[in-house]
């Protein structure tokens, strides 16, 4: 798999800039939300769909994830006039670009997460 360049500006961000980002990251940046927006990726889904693909969430947590989702306008749900009621989930175009961000995000994870696990069980004092 080829490495995304992520570009850094070189200017830093100011407190301002990061409270913009920590409001977007508090939505869209939490465990369901990314694993969602993953499940979502590749198409419209039913919510049984959804719960199948997303590993361990609740319905409840699926439900408020969804919701909440659909509130900042990344997911849309269209109920469909069926016997039984068929709904479908799926990422609007602002939630494609979300989907777009959290690749360079996830290639990063990748790339460290040993580092970071290592340094957090030094930190510990574990082995």
């Amino acid at each position: 798999m080829s490495e995304t360049n992520i570009s850094v500006p070189k200017e830093t961000l100011s407190p301002t800039d990061c409270k913009g980002l920590a409001d977007v990251l508090a939505s869209v940046g939490d465990k369901w939300t990314i694993m969602v927006v993953g499940a979502l990726a590749k198409g419209p889904l039913r919510y049984n769909e959804v719960q199948r693909r997303v590993s361990g969430i609740s319905q409840r947590m699926l439900t408020l994830t969804l919701k909440r989702l659909e509130l900042d306008g990344i997911v849309t749900r269209t109920l469909f006039p069926s016997v039984p009621p068929r709904v479908d989930y799926e990422l609007t175009e602002l939630g494609q670009t979300l989907r777009g961000a959290l690749l360079p995000l996830h290639l990063w994870a990748a790339k460290h997460r040993d580092a970071i696990v290592r340094n957090r069980e030094g930190a510990s004092g574990e082995s």
